[in-house]
């Protein structure tokens, strides 16, 4: 008998049908059906299901290697677990809220296939050693696939600078004309940053990559496992040496996440100057129409979406930052219910790193430059200024003395709507008799983007060997 508040009575006894089999022993009721789907996490730890699965097929042949389990009860649970990968794959399970999460399913599942041994399979371990394993072993994988589409990325990258050595445009400061660049030093530049960000994935990879299975709850089990077994099998670098540590902490999700959020603002920074460069008001490039689209009203627009997108994007991630290192905060040791909201900020986090990554490495090296445009921008803004004054400070005027001779014939420049590089001699002798008809060599876009011929500088020698050295780097 079942009173209206849903409590059983003494007619009607509390069993293993009506509690969660997995831990309702020690409850007097079953769960509230709203509890139950406020706690469980099946909708979205599901797919960590391949994971867990490997996870646990190296913790059933621990438990056989141990002589803890029979090696009759090893292969059957392994056949098992394996034909439970098969079902899921096939889109034949289906999961359940009153099971919780991704564990519980798939141990149930294993029950039913192969009855009673299946029960064995959480001998030594919890939940808690459990996901931590599982969220690990996902995110190793997943740091690896994008860090594939990073390096892909920056081949296109090192592709387009080639191509673009020679492409003269104007490097902005406050987004104002500075001095001329070629438009591959300036890919270049973005190069070097994802090649950060890839150096700073590599190194959370490091700490993601130690095996947290066998710290068991919080304080490790008495049965005799081999805990660097484990780890070997399932690629480990090692176990990780505290168990209360093991199971509570998410630094290494929210280590990725910083990584990511990083990579995002390097993203955003590039997608902002495509979006810039493809304005009617810049025109330096164009982007390749299946990366673009239309507006229903206006038939001329082509809209630079996937930047404009992966722009946005970036805040999310921030968010998801954000949201973990909240989390665990205010954390006491060990496992909290709190860190079940780790995930959905993670899995967002590496979709949208991964996706955004893939985007502009399909993208960016079919840009299609506009050269004369880019040589045209740099030719205003008086870019060669600093030649000018480079040139007098090799005569031996004095730096400052040369700054303010340059800012007089700028200012003569503004006044007569003309580019240093159109003034006479006779006009430019004017602000020193040191300026002499060489003078032109230096205020020519080629000559300053030469001259400026050193590891690091944007001439278009040095880009074409920086190409060579990192195309060898990228092997």
């Amino acid at each position: 008998m079942t009173t209206e508040t849903g409590k059983h009575t003494a007619e009607s006894p509390v069993t293993s049908e009506t509690t969660n089999q997995q831990w309702g022993g020690r409850f007097s009721e079953p769960t509230d059906a709203f509890v139950a789907r406020f706690t469980a996490s099946i909708d979205f730890d599901c797919r960590l299901y391949r994971h867990d699965i490997q996870g646990s097929i190296a913790h059933a042949r621990m438990l056989g290697h141990s002589g803890i389990l029979t090696a009759s009860e090893v292969e059957q649970i392994i056949t098992g677990l394996e034909q439970i990968q098969q079902e899921i794959e096939a889109g034949q399970v289906e999961w359940s809220v009153e099971l919780e999460d991704i564990h519980m399913n798939i141990e149930s599942r294993l029950t039913q296939k192969i009855g009673p041994v299946g029960k064995k399979l959480h001998t030594g371990r919890s939940r808690n050693d459990q996901i931590a394993t599982d969220i690990r072993l996902w995110l190793r994988d997943e740091i690896d696939v994008i860090s594939k589409e990073f390096r892909r990325f920056q081949s296109g990258l090192l592709q387009l600078a080639e191509k673009e050595a020679h492409t003269i445009m104007p490097g902005f400061t406050h987004l104002q004309t500075a001095q001329p660049v070629t438009f591959g030093h300036h890919l270049l530049a973005w190069y070097e940053m994802v090649e950060r960000d890839y150096q700073r994935l590599q190194d959370c990879r490091k700490r993601v990559n130690q095996s947290p299975l066998g710290a068991a709850a919080l304080a490790g089990t008495t049965f005799p496992i081999d805990r660097h077994f484990t780890a070997d099998a399932l690629g480990f670098d090692g176990p990780t040496r505290n168990s209360l540590d093991s199971v509570s902490d998410r630094d290494f999700a929210i280590e990725f996440c910083s990584a990511a959020a990083i990579a995002m603002t390097h993203l955003s920074r590039m997608a902002e100057e495509l979006v810039l460069w493809t304005s009617a008001q810049f025109n330096f490039i164009e982007l390749p129409d299946r990366f673009c689209t239309g507006s229903s009203i206006m038939p001329q627009k082509k809209n630079p979406d996937v930047p404009e997108l992966v722009r946005g994007k970036t805040g999310r991630v921030n968010g998801h930052l954000i949201s973990l290192l909240t989390l665990m905060k205010s954390q006491p040791l060990a496992y909290n219910k709190d860190n079940q909201e780790d995930k959905e900020p993670l899995f967002d986090a590496v979709d949208t790193l991964r996706d955004s990554f893939r985007a502009f490495a399909d993208m960016v090296p079919n840009i299609q430059s506009k050269p004369e445009v880019m040589r045209e921008a740099a030719l205003r803004g008086f870019s060669t200024a600093t030649d000018l004054a480079d040139y007098l400070v090799r005569k031996g005027l004095p730096f400052r003395d040369a700054h303010e001779v340059v800012g007089k014939a700028v200012a003569f420049g503004i006044e007569t709507e003309r580019d240093l590089a159109e003034l006479k001699l006779e006009e430019l002798s004017t602000f020193s008799d040191l300026i002499t008809a060489d003078v032109f060599d230096v205020l020519t876009l080629e000559g300053s983007v030469n001259a400026r011929n050193h590891i690091g500088g944007t001439a278009p020698e040095q880009v074409l060997k920086s190409v060579e050295v990192l195309r060898a780097q990228l092997g």
